[in-house]
């Protein structure tokens, strides 16, 4: 059986560029009418940190507009999951420019009090958006999905009251940061976990559900459509050595392409999909939850997207939200044995 649950990173560039009109609002609202035509819905991760800063210090004036668009997704049924790229806590804004805390750039590196208070902060602001104040999200992703080392990180944002990540993508390499996600390859289509989130734990409070990726050929990740995502943080003003390791992270026979349904071509997005339908028949009895990704900043073709959810209608594949599968996935003792097998 296959779902898919799309998942939208609700953020600006990862250098404190941008709008929230052009790259968080509108996108969004276009997204939501295509989806609303499907009667489908889509997991929301709201990258919490940046808008609060934002909403702080009055930077752009479309702020209220993005908290009513929460609220209003929250409203329909648009689940919200809780994002988070921690060196926007400590941003500062001058002249028009941000200016970010990048000694905060992954929170699994901090301190458990200080990644208690960033969580406890965008907790707050997340329940003020959606006008919840008891409201605790069921999901989370790390910004630049940085979720290792993951023990002490998993633990806070545990204990206040999430159970689902989807920040592992299988094969995924950040030498940088000391990101490694090879080791999930040997997973299946997700797994419960504890002190790390590619390690399968039986007894872990948490479930890894992974934005799903193939490994295929360096040279498949060079198409026209994804050369033109190209501002977010880049390596300008990098040291030669931060350089050389991204370099390194890339230069390998295989590299790990996330169904991104923002930065992919319909013929991308249908391939591989048809490609798990085909290990769906040989193993029909076997959950499979499929998680794709997108970013509202990197929405430039709405066609491709009605047309990949007119393919799944075609196909029968439902689409569905973390929160809608909650019950699959057996949080309880017993877990499906199922979820722990590879998925090749």
């Amino acid at each position: 059986m296959i779902e898919i649950i799309f998942t939208l990173d609700y953020e600006i560039y990862g250098n404190g560029t941008g709008t929230l009109a052009d790259l968080v609002f509108e996108p969004a609202e276009e997204l939501l009418r295509i989806f609303r035509n499907w009667d489908a819905k889509f997991v929301t991760f709201v990258e919490v940190a940046e808008l609060e800063r934002i909403d702080a210090v009055a930077a752009d004036p479309a702020i209220d507009l993005v908290k009513r668009q929460i609220q209003q997704m929250y409203r329909e049924g648009f689940e919200i999951g809780l994002h988070l790229h921690p060196q926007w806590s400590n941003a500062r804004y001058h002249q028009k420019q941000w200016s970010l805390d990048y000694s905060e750039y992954n929170l699994c590196t901090l301190p458990r009090t200080r990644i208690s208070e960033i969580v406890d902060r965008s907790l707050d602001y997340l329940r003020h958006a959606v006008d919840q104040p008891d409201f605790t999200p069921l999901s989370f992703r790390a910004g630049n999905w940085l979720f290792q080392p993951t023990q002490t990180a998993a633990s806070v944002l545990s204990e206040k009251g999430m159970k689902i990540d989807s920040s592992v993508f299988k094969g995924g390499l950040q030498r940088n940061h000391h990101l490694d996600y090879r080791p999930a390859l040997k997973n299946g289509y997700y797994w419960p976990f504890s002190d790390d989130a590619t390690k399968p734990d039986a007894s872990g409070p948490w479930i890894e559900l992974p934005i799903y990726a193939e490994m295929v050929p360096s040279w498949r990740m060079v198409t026209t459509k994804r050369l033109g995502f190209s501002n977010s943080v880049g390596m300008a003003g990098r040291s030669t050595g931060h350089k050389w390791n991204r370099l390194l992270d890339f230069a390998r026979f295989r590299y790990p392409l996330k169904l991104d349904f923002c930065r992919m071509s319909l013929d991308e997005l249908t391939s591989m999909v048809e490609r798990v339908i085909r290990h769906d028949q040989k193993k029909p009895d076997l959950y499979k939850p499929i998680v794709a990704i997108g970013h509202t900043k990197d929405l430039a073709d709405p066609k491709t997207v009605d047309a990949f959810l007119s393919f799944l209608r075609a196909k029968g594949i439902a689409v569905t939200t973390f929160e809608g599968i909650k019950p699959k996935l057996l949080f309880q003792e017993g877990r499906a044995e199922s979820s722990l097998l590879r998925a090749s």
